[in-house]
């Protein structure tokens, strides 16, 4: 079989159907057909030729069946295509409504697939005795190839497959006629016949653009009955433009190499994301998307479907449900389209089903999706280039490599066009902003796809105009039937097995049946939107004993924003009453919902404190006052420098001094105080002064002793120089501390060198400092190409980055010093005073640095420390985070966390402030030009 890329939302398995026709002379017909719209069958009109009676029969999700009338509503022998009336649609698997097909014509080889019932898939069922019913036919996926310039006489495509086995009596693909022809999401023909002269690998289909000679009224007719468009130059054509123009990729060896990693990188991501978010669990939530009425916010059709000559074009067919996104987007011959929706309303899962389905169908050198949250970027302050870029090196840190020629594989990836931005929430951006932003994409022509709320995307319109080239959909609210099996079945079978005891009937029931009620009618209104459904689902679906009878209570709940306001508080107690998964029971980490609720809610509003959605780990606690930062990191500072310096201090006293233990001891704790003041007051200035630029973010370098190809770099200098600048001064201080105030009070113990003592200290930990700094430049390298993006593996990266950061202090002050005690008072007086110096080094100048110039020294101090003593996060809080994501709290986008949906970052925020006010984040007055 043909192994070429077949593209997710083709066949829908709850759409297929098997047709049986009683004839009114004759053996039965067998065949297959698809479910093309809520009443209607699309099958091949011999399927049906001399109909007594028409049955449908549907696969339903168990592996049953459920057999339904059809009659025959429209037939042409022709063409050979039939469309078929559901006559009674109760109990339909797809439920009564069902997304529009989208129909095409093909203009080059393509990759194909159909789902029917062919002879060969004929199986004796083990639990039926030997009667009438004893057997039954299962269905085949036939994936393969279809060319367009077969049969061209006869009006067919040619259906290249894997065939089955030779059967001398019967042709083993009777049954398979009727069968919908699929590629890339759209509907390409229908099986008409198996020309056996072919062999057992060839299918001819009727190509649907041989329908349009028609006569008018019959065209018309069967545009009603299963959406097919108007005219044939409204069909979509496969390949799509971008892909038959495609150049065969040229791009440098390492930029291929860089893509295909940042497929698999994201595929594997995503995925697990997907599961984690239960997206498709028990099936996925039919969200469905319509071309916006609203005129005035798309281009002219002509500039949409790129065709200069035209003065008037048709619009495109860009109806569709979930699955069929990444279809619709490439139908689009600009690559240019925008998805509105309300909050909650789908546009995360839509995103993310296109950029899996995308992933899933990518050519070499074609690009590749990446889904970015705009809310980060500010483009009065970085382009569009540099924001993409900056965001990949983020989220997938082996692409900050070098690319040879000055800059990144990132930079070289978004500069060869080699990204498909997904950008996600344009409303997120400040309002100011927002016009600005939709000002920068329409100044480009770079294919993508954009999301926002309507509201906020039509008034950054009317600041800027439209998106050139742009197509727009907006998302459809969701009906009874779209969720109501969703929420029965995830909660799994009643006691019994009695479906009118399970929790869920009464509910649905009203709804459907009365749904003007007052109960209903707000219970209606919230579960418009996949956010709510999910979190009902979560709330009495996923928990046991919970009664979702309770919500078409009005007395209780007055109207629909009550019942959004329960769903949401009621959320984090339903998924923190139950263990995750195995691995948790397996840690023993379990927190309270009390807790839980109250550290998220901090979380929470610090993120809306910075006006982010993005959960940094880096980030954590910013939105503390730059003074108390201050006061932390240099507290910590002086406690590892004092400490050090003051234990030893005893062993340098009590071997190189006549002193006693007592002496050296107060002159130990003297000196400890003294010098780790020095130090504090030191580090805790300079990271006062960094906090009032950007703030740190985590290095994407790797420390690598061993192996070659490394050179001195430029930045050693500047590292040297630094060093030395931050070193000398430092050393002045630790050197009037010691004549100031030690000597004075009688605990100078006559090894401070004298004046030459006072000129070499400032220079030794200057000269020291420089050489640890230039040092690091010279093993320092790009993080691997398979290093993981997680926010733990990012921390613990750069952690391991710290701790050399302190070997490589010690050694270099450990050794001199140590070297030059052994010259002047013998050798194990040497390695005393080596150990002592190099310990110095390593806590005081190693930890020190670690604390006030890297992200990790900030998480430490912050994260670690000082929230979990004042109560507003948990201990071990990346065990917390990564248990919220597998709760459904959070979600992982690359190497930060999100929460699940805004509405639930606000709601959170929101009660945290009311009920701790004393201890709500504040953000600090925005800079000079900054948009607030």
């Amino acid at each position: 079989m043909n192994t070429g890329a077949y593209t997710p939302g083709g066949p829908d398995p709850r759409r297929v159907v098997q047709i049986l026709t009683e004839r009114s002379a004759g053996a039965p017909w067998r065949g297959s057909g698809y479910r093309v719209s809520d009443g209607a069958v699309l099958t091949a009109a011999h399927v049906v030729s001399d109909a007594a009676s028409v049955r449908l029969r549907f696969v339903t999700e168990d592996g049953g069946t459920a057999e339904l009338p059809g009659e025959p509503v429209w037939t042409d022998t022709g063409i050979d295509v039939a469309v078929l009336r559901i006559v009674d649609g109760t109990g339909l698997p797809g439920g009564p409504s069902v997304p529009p097909v989208r129909f095409a014509r093909i203009t080059a080889p393509v990759a194909c697939e159909a789902l029917g019932f062919p002879r060969f898939r004929l199986r004796r069922d083990p639990a039926a005795t030997e009667r009438a019913g004893s057997r039954y036919r299962d269905t085949h996926h036939a994936r393969g190839s279809a060319t367009p310039l077969s049969y061209l006489r006869a009006g067919l495509l040619e259906i290249t497959v894997d065939g089955p086995g030779h059967d001398p009596d019967h042709s083993p693909w009777e049954g398979m006629s009727g069968a919908a022809v699929w590629s890339d999401g759209c509907v390409i023909g229908v099986v008409s016949e198996h020309p056996e002269g072919d062999g057992p690998g060839r299918l001819a289909a009727s190509r649907v653009e041989r329908w349009y000679p028609l006569p008018e009224d019959r065209r018309d007719a069967l545009h009603g009955l299963i959406g097919l468009p108007a005219g044939a130059d409204a069909l979509t054509a496969l390949p799509t433009a971008a892909e038959a123009d495609a150049p065969e990729p040229d791009d440098p060896p390492e930029v291929r190499a860089a893509a295909a990693r940042l497929v698999r990188d994201l595929d594997q991501q995503w995925r697990k994301e997907q599961e984690q978010r239960k997206v498709h669990h028990p099936f996925p939530l039919n969200v469905r998307f319509r071309c916006t009425p609203a005129r005035d916010l798309f281009d002219h059709w002509e500039n949409i479907r790129e065709d200069p000559s035209a003065t008037t074009a048709a619009p495109l067919p860009l109806d569709g449900g979930v699955t069929q996104i990444a279809a619709v987007h490439a139908s689009v011959p600009s690559g240019r389209l925008v998805v509105l929706g309300e909050a909650g309303s789908g546009k995360s899962v839509l995103t993310l089903r296109f950029v899996l389905d995308r992933l899933a169908t990518r050519k070499p050198g074609a690009p590749v999706p990446v889904l970015f949250g705009l809310g980060s970027w500010d483009p009065s302050t970085v382009s569009l280039r540099d924001w993409m870029s900056g965001q990949l090196v983020r989220d997938h840190p082996f692409l900050a490599t070098p690319d040879g020629h000055g800059g990144t594989l990132a930079g070289a990836l978004v500069d060869a066009r080699r990204i498909l931005p997904v950008l996600d929430g344009l409303d997120e951006l400040a309002e100011g902003l927002r016009p600005r932003a939709l000002g920068v994409l329409r100044g480009t022509t770079l294919p993508l796809l954009l999301t926002s709320r309507p509201d906020e995307y039509r008034a950054a319109v009317e600041g800027t105009g439209v998106l050139g080239k742009a197509a727009v959909v907006e998302l459809c609210p969701l009906t009874v039937d779209d969720y109501g099996s969703y929420l029965r079945r995830a909660a799994g079978p009643p006691a019994g097995g009695d479906p009118d005891k399970h929790g869920w009937k009464p509910v649905l029931d009203k709804l459907r049946e009365e749904p003007p009620a007052p109960g209903a009618a707000h219970l209606g209104a919230v579960l418009t939107t996949p956010l709510m459904v999910s979190l009902a689902r979560a709330v009495y679906s996923d928990t046991p004993g919970r009664n979702p009878a309770e919500l078409l209570d009005t007395a209780r709940f007055k109207g629909p924003a009550a019942l959004r306001a329960h769903l949401l508080a009621a959320f984090l107690p339903a998924v923190y009453d139950r263990a995750p998964d195995d691995r948790a029971a397996e840690t023993g980490r379990r927190w309270k919902p009390e807790r839980a609720r109250k550290w998220l809610g901090h979380l929470a509003a610090d993120l809306h404190a910075r006006g982010t959605r993005d959960l940094a780990w880096w980030e954590v606690g910013l939105t503390v006052s730059r003074a108390t930062r201050m006061r932390v990191i240099g507290f910590l500072a002086a406690l590892a420098f004092g400490l050090t310096t003051g234990i030893g201090n005893l062993p340098v006293d009590l071997v190189a001094t006549a002193y006693g233990p007592g002496f050296a001891s107060a002159r130990g704790l003297l000196v400890g105080l003294l010098h780790g003041a020095v130090v504090g007051l030191v580090f805790g200035m300079v990271y006062g002064r960094l906090a009032r630029g950007t703030p740190v973010t985590p290095s994407h370098l790797r420390i690598r002793l061993f192996g070659g190809g490394r050179e001195w770099s430029a930045p050693f200098g500047r590292r040297f120089l630094l060093g030395v600048a931050f070193g000398v001064p430092t050393g002045l201080a630790l050197v009037l501390a010691d004549r100031c105030v030690v000597a004075p009070l009688g605990f100078d113990d006559g090894l401070d060198g004298g004046p030459l003592g006072a000129v070499l200290l400032p220079l030794q930990l200057g000269l020291g400092a420089g050489l640890v700094l230039g040092v690091m430049t010279r093993v320092e390298v790009p993080l691997a190409t398979d290093t993981a993006v997680s926010a733990a593996d990012l921390l613990h990266t750069n952690r391991r980055n710290v701790v050399v950061h302190m070997l490589v202090w010690l050694l270099v002050f450990g050794i001199p010093g140590g070297f030059a005690a052994g010259l002047s008072q013998g050798p194990v007086r040497g390695v005393l005073a080596g150990l002592v110096f190099g310990l110095e080094g390593a806590f005081g100048g190693g930890l020190g640095y670690g604390l006030s110039f890297t992200a990790w020294g900030q998480w430490v101090a912050l994260a670690r420390i000082w929230l979990p003593l004042t109560g507003r996060a948990p201990w071990a809080l990346i065990a917390f985070l990564d248990d919220a994501r597998r709760r459904g709290v959070l979600r992982r986008a690359g190497a930060v966390y999100q929460f699940r949906h805004a509405s639930l970052q606000d709601h959170l925020a929101h009660d945290f402030r009311e009920q701790h006010p004393s201890r709500a984040p504040v953000p600090e007055p925005p800079a000079t030009g900054q948009a607030s």
